[in-house]
């Protein structure tokens, strides 16, 4: 009853923080250095201008994808003209939101295609890694110094992030096919390689089409090239072995797609300005809630107001999936139920993170393409050490703030615990459904838990309140990891390695 309370009372904490520092916060949370003409609207429903840009944007984006897809058909016009119409509007959205620092993603383009055309096929993927990254921190960097240390705002390092995966994924798919011999390529390399140099609009309008320009996801060029061709669909349907009539219908209909993830989006919005602004991150590193409230009740917090930060990711990354489909780009094939898919280009599953049993599954679903953009330039090429080169190249390319570099250093022991965990103790709750229920719902409680503990530095950002949250939290998770990795056996006797499907839970059909 105490523990209620005092949730309660910190409810109402919360909220006099926030209005305390909402007046100081005022000037630098609605800057922007984009275009103003929005200014009224944004100060009418308070939302920083910067973040009511980009949702015009998008939402523009989602009228043109439309009008595209319907007007700039395949069989209508050429590939040249697609190509072009994807690049202006992808310009016109970057200089509406960003102003004149739009010129640094088109210099990061302009250079990495440099690269492209005049180093040999041998190094290439490497200078444009290094320039690209290296050209991304840097801007990183002046971020810092630029704006307000402390506000996550969408300025222009967020395309340029963007445009980094884009660049360095099609200089290795052009390594790939240009360089190496086949067999000694894998599968998905081997699917994906690039035989011949993209030509400049092609290559300009990969990176800076109006799709993915503001948010992305990255998608891979020969997909995009396909769907810019009208060959995407076709190929997908040539490949499927669930025809179940849609190989009758020559363009699948995403309009029903598109208006599920609308709603999506609708409800994300709600959640927060219902949810999400009641309960802000940085109090969780308030020192007067810190020193007042029980263990228990700062835990509940912790966990609630991530729970509650999450939908603005889920809003961006599904709106962004939405663009996609409604210009028909993202059919991915047929599901079970002869349903078209259109997860081609998905950035998040948000059942199967609410869901999710492990950590493992949790990451599979969160941010989907920036993973695969992961494993496939690093974790599948990298000689030795590939998980702690994985974390650290996602640390590099988010950015400078030290609380990135906390949660992906805090993410490697939470791997390896988890994955020794699952290796010693799993095989006994399979035995029957009553123990592997019991199974899921404690691994359930402690992935949300774990997360919650590992994501808090890359909301806090500084180092201050980092420690002083992890101070709060008596290092408990840190502690427990690291004991679990001595103290457990890493091959226990009698394991089997499992298969795991992607996207998948605890399901007892792995073994």
């Amino acid at each position: 009853m105490v523990d209620v309370c005092e949730v309660i009372l910190g409810y109402w904490d919360t909220l006099i923080y926030t209005m305390q520092n909402e007046e100081e916060n005022t000037d630098t949370a609605f800057r922007t250095t984009g275009c103003s003409w929005l200014s009224p609207v944004s100060e009418r429903v308070g939302v920083p201008l910067d973040q009511v840009n980009f949702i015009a944007c998008q939402v523009f984006g989602l009228a043109v994808a439309f009008w595209f897809r319907l007007a700039l058909g395949p069989h209508r016009v050429s590939a040249e003209l697609r190509h072009t119409v994807a690049v202006v509007f992808g310009a016109a959205i970057l200089i509406f939101c960003f102003g004149w620092y739009a010129v640094h993603v088109f210099l990061l383009v302009l250079a990495c295609y440099g690269i492209m055309i005049t180093a040999s096929v041998h190094n290439l993927h490497r200078y444009t890694l290094i320039a690209s990254l290296g050209y991304l921190t840097l801007c990183q960097v002046s971020r810092v110094f630029i704006f307000d240390y402390g506000i996550l705002s969408t300025d222009f390092s967020g395309p340029l992030m963007i445009i980094t995966q884009k660049v360095t994924t099609l200089a290795f798919q052009v390594h790939d096919g240009m360089s190496r011999k086949q067999e000694e390529l894998k599968d998905d390399q081997r699917r994906l390689a690039v035989h011949s140099r993209p030509s400049l609009l092609e290559y300009l309008s990969y990176n800076i089409n109006f799709l993915s320009v503001l948010v992305g996801p990255c998608s891979l060029y020969k997909d995009y090239t396909e769907f810019i061709r009208g060959q995407r669909v076709k190929r997908v349907r040539d490949g499927s072995s669930q025809q179940n009539g849609w190989d009758k219908v020559p363009e699948p209909s995403p309009v029903r797609t598109v208006v599920n993830k609308l709603l999506v989006c609708v409800c994300c919005l709600l959640w927060f300005f219902i949810i999400t602004k009641a309960f802000p991150i940085t109090y969780n590193a308030d020192p007067q809630f810190v020193s007042d409230a029980s263990f228990v009740t700062r835990l509940a917090y912790a966990l609630v107001s991530i729970q509650a930060a999450r939908p603005k990711f889920y809003f961006a990354w599904t709106l962004a999936d939405a663009v996609h489909n409604a210009v028909g780009f993202g059919v991915s094939g047929v599901n079970a139920r002869g349903e078209v898919s259109w997860d081609l280009v998905s950035n998040v599953h948000i059942w199967e993170i609410e869901t999710a049993t492990s950590f493992k599954s949790f990451i599979d679903n969160w941010n989907i393409q920036t993973a695969l953009w992961l494993k496939r330039v690093c974790h599948d090429r990298a000689p030795f050490h590939r998980m702690p080169l994985t974390f650290v190249l996602s640390a590099i390319w988010h950015g400078v703030y030290p609380g990135y570099y906390f949660t992906f250093i805090t993410a490697i022991p939470i791997t390896l615990a988890a994955r020794t965990v699952r290796r010693n103790f799993r095989e006994y709750f399979l035995s029957s459904r009553q123990l592997k229920i019991c199974y899921d719902v404690v691994t359930w409680a402690a992935t949300q838990m774990t997360i919650c503990y590992t994501v808090m530095p890359f909301l806090l950002l500084a180092i201050k309140p980092t420690m002083q949250y992890y101070r709060s939290m008596y290092f408990h998770v840190h502690v427990i990891s690291i004991l679990a990795v001595i103290l457990l056996p890493s091959k226990p006797r009698g394991f089997k390695p499992e298969r795991l499907d992607r996207h998948s839970n605890n399901n007892v059909k792995e073994d």
